[in-house]
């Protein structure tokens, strides 16, 4: 049976993520308990597979990567064989932030991070479109960031 997190657990998890560096000590702070209870229920929870790693988010302008496109892939053929070489080959691809296999007029939604346009076109001409069976790529620049978040509402 999967882990229900109770409502303590829900205020753990949406502290850690504001703020993945926060100790036992400080949440247990936060929430009225000691110290010991807070780290068992963290340790559950990790445990139980809801917090799947403590990571650091990093500004993606100042490290040059200013251009965010979105990029809708359609394949030629669709045999087991031909999508898990498209997204092994994906996986592998360092300017690929996510990647989503999809229902609709495409079958898959790549998020792609890189420095500018004549970057993208390189990424796109020399790694995505030299892949085999790709059919089409549509490509939407992302403008501005209207909103951005990695944090789940818990409810």
């Amino acid at each position: 049976m999967p882990y229900r997190p109770d409502a303590t657990d829900k205020r753990i998890l949406k502290l850690l993520q504001a703020n993945g560096r926060l100790s036992a000590k400080e949440i247990a702070d936060k929430i009225g308990l000691t110290v010991t209870p807070t780290y068992e229920r963290i340790r559950k929870i990790e445990q139980s597979g809801i917090i799947r790693s403590v990571v650091a988010l990093l500004d993606r302008e100042q490290l040059d990567l200013k251009t965010v496109v979105y990029c809708n892939v359609s394949l030629q053929v669709h045999a087991l064989r031909v999508l898990q070489q498209f997204e092994k080959a994906v996986r592998k691809m360092e300017e690929v932030m996510e990647c989503y296999h999809i229902t609709g007029n495409f079958d898959y939604l790549l998020k792609v991070a890189v420095p500018d346009m004549n970057a993208y076109q390189k990424f796109l001409t020399q790694k995505l479109a030299a892949l085999d069976h790709i059919a089409q790529v549509h490509s939407n620049f992302v403008m501005t960031d209207v909103k951005y978040t990695t944090a789940y509402e818990i409810a």
